[in-house]
């Protein structure tokens, strides 16, 4: 928090530094398990990388991808679910189906779903599906041995 105290005081123009440790400060929460001050602040950060780089930007999708694994460890799923349909299909296009952060969100938005009380037949067989998927993906881009596959 010093430090983006310090870069708001002497670089207040520099959005994209600002932005950075707004983020650091945001996982430091995050670990801390200060989650709803996590969000919150994700949010922000969120909002801002839209007005300032454009949706389809890498910087922002990275920063969506976060959000939407805030909100899913916040317990908000219906959120997780909705956030993560309209950010999948922007990172599929600016990205990749294959890029990490795009399979981040697949994986996110599989498990929303899944876990989902009450969920629809549908959501359900959607989420295995995209799980399914997500997996083979992540093998084969990143191999059998990633901790993630």
């Amino acid at each position: 928090e010093a430090n983006l105290a310090l870069i708001r005081r002497y670089w207040s123009h520099d959005e994209e530094n600002t932005l950075g440790a707004q983020s650091n400060v945001a996982s430091c929460l995050d670990d801390l398990g200060r989650r709803d001050e996590a969000l919150v602040l994700k949010r922000e950060i969120y909002a801002r990388r839209v007005t300032e780089d454009g949706v389809s930007h890498l910087s922002t999708i990275c920063s969506g991808c976060s959000l939407a694994i805030c909100l899913y460890t916040n317990h908000l799923l219906d959120e997780t679910t909705s956030f993560s349909r309209d950010l999948l299909p922007v990172a599929r296009r600016a990205l990749g189906a294959d890029h990490d952060l795009t399979l981040r969100i697949s994986y996110t938005l599989a498990v929303a779903l899944y876990e989902t009380p009450g969920a629809a037949r549908d959501d359900l067989l959607e989420a295995v599906t995209m799980m399914r998927d997500t997996v083979r993906r992540r093998r084969r881009v990143f191999g059998s041995a990633h901790p993630l596959t």
